[in-house]
């Protein structure tokens, strides 16, 4: 037995029974944690001497912590192994990050796994990005590319659950300080590939995310203290025998002492619900999640995204568009917008998102965790039926409101949101964005963003408003890398640069000039065409870029070739090369011909002409 006092004064103890006996052995495996305790007393020790409020005030930038989040973040680095199973929207992300933060400031931790879901992976950058002054990456391309990801030097490294067994070895190379598993609750079954890789992942620090430990079985909470800590909850035969109740067949029917498990665990595990904190959260908290397009929405959204490129060309060629290339360029747009939610809006034959995915995962949290109930909009009525029949097969109770309801259906559908507690999801397009009260509910989720910022504003204002005793949380979903992001860039919500052009249909197509002028340009800023290479139209044979090229950047690079031409020429050896490589000899008639490389004949007839041109220029 080691007494808790012991810890410091071991390597005394060890000295004084070898003098006792040669053959007293103190085993590798107790030694580890010897020294792991001995370590965790000295980073204890240095956060009780350094870290306070004012400290944790200043962890992450454009963030104030709040006081329950503060107690995470020095719970889990006090603890150095843990979970934190916070009820969902309480921000277990930002805790994570202040945690990271703190480790590296304090404790010199430089390499920082983090393995998520794929649909998760970008929204970890951005939070990275906006609350520290740390470089981060995703693992992501061939196998090639991810391991020169490994390898750079980048702190924060997000990776995917599927990925970590491809990438065991590397992984084991890079030799992480800390790990972070978030969402772990959506590896429910420990026992599969991907759970037994993770598990073999060693890292001095770890934290484990989930709001849900335990969704089915108490195996699932024993499975991720076992990464946390192998030896803290024993044998798992021993562990069940313990809190499992069974009947007479042998069957688990139920558990016992899990208070006593709650105990047992309070130095690994913290867990604060909403009504825990309720006084110290706002009444309103907004959220951008960002999720991952499907190869095959990308490519649908780079078709569209071309034809919004080859009109903005033509736009800005010509300083106007015809009313049928208005046309097309709305339908472009929105349908961009379409198939930033699912391909299934556009066809109904194909289904490729990652929306549904992720909605139904945070809704499903909801499920599990409480009795709160839920608002879900879409622009698209489409997309709502998708999460309708998703609710279907999880027998979950909603109302559904959209543009086909009649007037005097929707006070029931409404009614049966507020009143009955099976009815837990009010399933709603912008129909319903107006003339509704939807107080039950204290969670919105928006499965896309409406180019007008009031239209959104009207959906929260469902929800949010005056008479509201409950705290309202907001999640956006946005598709990383399409036109939902860009807009988020560019309008920031505080104003619509579109006035709800995109919102309220194609006759907008008549604005005036000015108005039109305005609205392309933000077309323009939005559709990111000026990244693009090329917006070449079946009429136009060049790019933006070389119709605005100034004529000095071309007489600087006429320049800059006849001084290394010059150059050339005056070293024997280059020229006899180049002369070599100029001049072909006709195996026939013996002459010698100039031999110039070209695309193509037309490209020789515009060259002479422009020369002929050029040349008469010079006679004048």
């Amino acid at each position: 037995y080691l007494l808790p006092d012991a810890y410091g004064r071991i390597d005394v103890f060890l000295k004084d029974a070898k003098n006792i006996s040669q053959e007293f052995r103190c085993y590798s495996d107790a030694m580890d944690f010897i020294i792991g305790k001995r370590e965790d007393m000295k980073r204890n020790a240095l956060i009780d001497r350094k870290i306070n409020d004012t400290y944790l005030d200043n962890l992450l930038k454009s963030m104030t912590l709040y006081p329950y989040q503060k107690v995470g973040i020095l719970f889990a680095a006090r603890a150095g192994r843990c979970l934190i199973a916070d009820e969902m929207g309480l921000g277990k992300t930002i805790q994570a990050i202040g945690v990271s933060e703190l480790f590296k400031k304090e404790f010199g931790v430089s390499k920082i796994l983090i393995i998520c879901p794929t649909s998760l992976k970008y929204q970890w950058k951005s939070e990275i990005k906006k609350f520290t002054d740390s470089n981060v990456v995703v693992i992501e391309g061939n196998k090639f590319q991810r391991q020169k990801q490994y390898e750079s030097e980048i702190m924060y490294k997000i990776v995917s659950y599927g990925v970590t067994g491809l990438d065991h070895d590397a992984i084991k190379k890079l030799n992480p300080d800390l790990i972070i598993l978030d969402e772990a609750q959506r590896i429910k079954n420990w026992q599969t590939q991907t759970a037994k890789q993770v598990k073999k992942l060693e890292s001095k620090y770890a934290l484990v995310l989930t709001g849900t430990p335990i969704e089915n079985k108490l195996e699932e909470l024993y499975s991720i203290i076992q990464f946390i800590d192998p030896f803290k909850l024993g044998p798992l035969y021993k562990f069940l025998e313990q809190h499992q109740i069974t009947d007479e067949h042998g069957k688990v029917i139920g558990y016992k002492n899990l208070n006593g498990i709650k105990a047992f665990l309070s130095d690994v595990v913290i867990r604060r619900t909403k009504k825990d904190v309720l006084t110290q959260l706002p009444k309103r908290s907004d959220k951008n999640l960002f999720v991952l397009l499907t190869k095959e929405q990308s490519d649908i959204h780079t078709d569209y995204a071309d034809k919004v490129a080859r009109l903005v060309a033509k736009w800005k060629r010509f300083g106007f568009l015809e009313e049928k290339d208005r046309q097309k360029l709305l339908l472009a747009l929105n349908c961009m917008r379409m198939v930033s939610d699912s391909t299934y809006i556009l066809d109904q034959e194909t289904r490729f998102d990652t929306k549904i995915t992720e909605v139904m995962a945070i809704l499903d949290d909801v499920f599990v965790q409480n009795s709160e109930k839920v608002v879900v909009f879409s622009q698209w009525e489409r997309m709502t039926r998708l999460v309708g029949a998703e609710l279907d097969k999880r027998n979950v109770g909603y109302s559904y409101l959209h543009g086909g309801v009649l007037s005097r259906k929707r006070k029931p559908l409404l009614e049966n949101f507020q009143n009955d507690p099976t009815c837990r999801v009010f399933l709603s397009t912008d129909a319903g964005g107006v003339g509704l009260n939807l107080q039950s509910a204290s969670l919105v989720i928006n499965l896309d963003i409406p180019w007008n910022p009031a239209v959104l504003e009207q959906r929260i204002g469902r929800v949010h408003r005056h008479g509201q005793t409950r705290n309202i949380n907001v999640i956006n979903l946005i598709s990383a890398q399409s036109i939902e992001e860009r807009l988020l860039d560019v309008l920031k919500f505080k104003s619509s640069l579109f006035k709800g052009v995109l919102d309220q249909g194609d006759d907008q197509i008549f604005m005036g000039e000015s108005k039109f002028k305005r609205f392309m340009s933000s077309v323009e800023e939005v559709s990111n065409v000026h990244t693009n290479p090329s917006f070449v139209g079946n009429d136009e044979q060049t790019t933006i870029e070389q119709y605005e090229e100034p004529v000095d950047e071309l007489l600087k690079s006429a320049g800059s070739f006849v001084e290394i031409f010059v150059k050339t020429l005056s070293d024997t050896e280059k020229t006899k090369r180049i002369i070599s490589a100029l001049v072909q000899k006709d195996e026939k008639t013996g002459n010698n011909y100039l031999k110039i490389p070209i695309e193509n004949e037309e490209t020789v007839t515009k060259a002479i002409g422009i020369l002929g041109s050029f040349l008469s220029q010079l006679k004048k």
